[in-house]
């Protein structure tokens, strides 16, 4: 295993029939405060968060969905999805879970952080303000780049379909 820092997410999705075809939503959350802060695009992610030597990816992939939503994991099969490398140097590990989510029961998570920097003020901010259940296309507008790779391989594994790099 690596010695950098690695984080592991859940990522929810729900299978939909389209016009004629199936397809998945995902469900992501939008990066809590002030540097996310009125950026749409590349500004949302896979509930995930960091962890330590200590403690195993599955694991901590559990206790940052109940973290940053504030809800139980729903049960079902989890369906490894594997890693990606971010440009930050990041190795994150996601499974994939089949359920469905009220994105209104969520109560996100908050982390504090000096603002404005060098104000000597503590502010306490979500650690994801938003969260929205979102087709491929979408999700691959939306997510940060390094993790677009995992609804392509969730696509690829719940309907069959080959696996593109942004969807």
């Amino acid at each position: 295993m690596s010695t950098g820092r690695r984080s592991a997410g859940l990522l929810l999705f729900r299978v939909v029939e389209g016009v004629g075809e199936r397809d998945v939503e995902v469900l992501i959350g939008h990066m809590g405060g002030p540097f996310w802060a009125g950026r749409e695009t590349a500004a949302w992610s896979v509930p995930k968060g960091e962890y330590g030597p200590e403690e195993d990816a599955e694991t901590a992939a559990r206790r940052e969905f109940v973290e940053e939503l504030g809800v139980p994991v729903p049960p079902g099969e989890w369906i490894a999805l594997g890693e990606s490398r971010q440009r930050s140097g990041k190795t994150v590990t996601v499974w994939a879970l089949e359920a469905e989510l009220d994105v209104t029961s969520v109560v996100p998570g908050t982390f504090s952080m000096e603002w404005p920097r060098g104000s000597g003020v503590q502010r306490e901010f979500p650690e994801m303000d938003r969260f929205a259940w979102c087709t491929p296309e979408l999700a691959a507008e939306r997510l940060i780049v390094g993790q677009r790779v995992f609804v392509g391989r969730l696509r690829a594994q719940v309907l069959g379909t080959a696996a593109s790099p942004d969807a």
